[in-house]
């Protein structure tokens, strides 16, 4: 989104980016299932997670939690607008749109994976970690061109406190396709699959 950021400072900003998601996770796993993204909710309602009911409290705290942090943000910087995201110097809004769909499948993918999967077994446990590690690479991948988003909360609250919306539709559209597909594909082709047998232990010889 920024091509003057430097490597150092794209690294820091993807390593808050993922030690907060991890926090936050790990902090609502037991409350709300992690969900602090309204992609991630969106496809957990596709695969049939979650009742459409609960995903309306879930978009509607998420956003308004989005839009709280933004004015908080705004007042502890001396009435900053947030700059919104928007895509880089040179990336058309097709091809930041490609950005956003690629990267919320990985993250939901990783979503069912580690945390929904009635099969995942004790890697359960990983998943705050999986689910953070992923945004940051995602975000050392795809900040220079979209600001890679992969959640339309975290664009909504800076684009409405700011009133900044360039390309804003980007991030709303894209997650969701992202995220809706990997649900999809991750509940009716991958959990399905029954688990490769176990070999049995050879008999042992007789000597």
């Amino acid at each position: 989104m920024d091509s003057s950021t430097s490597a150092g400072e794209l690294f820091a900003v993807a390593l808050a980016h993922a030690f907060s998601l991890i926090a936050a996770v790990a902090a609502s796993m037991h409350v709300s299932g992690g969900h602090v993204n309204p992609a991630v909710t969106f496809g957990a309602l596709l695969g049939g997670r979650i009742s459409v009911l609960r995903a309306i409290y879930y978009w509607i705290a998420q956003l308004l939690g989005a839009i709280v942090a933004s004015i908080l943000l705004r007042l502890v910087t001396a009435g900053m607008r947030p700059g919104g995201f928007h895509t880089g110097p040179g990336i058309g809004v097709t091809h930041g749109l490609i950005f956003e769909i690629v990267m919320t499948f990985g993250l939901m993918y990783t979503v069912y994976g580690t945390a929904i999967d009635p099969k995942r077994g004790s890697i359960g446990i990983l998943a705050p970690l999986a689910i953070g590690l992923i945004v940051g690479a995602n975000i050392i991948v795809g900040w220079p061109f979209d600001g890679a988003c992969m959640n339309p909360a975290r664009a909504f609250g800076p684009a409405l406190v700011g009133w900044r919306w360039r390309h804003h539709w980007i991030y709303w559209v894209g997650p969701l396709i992202g995220s809706g597909l990997a649900a999809l594909i991750y509940e009716y082709i991958v959990i399905p699959i029954e688990p490769p047998h176990a070999h049995q232990p050879l008999a042992p010889e007789d000597y």
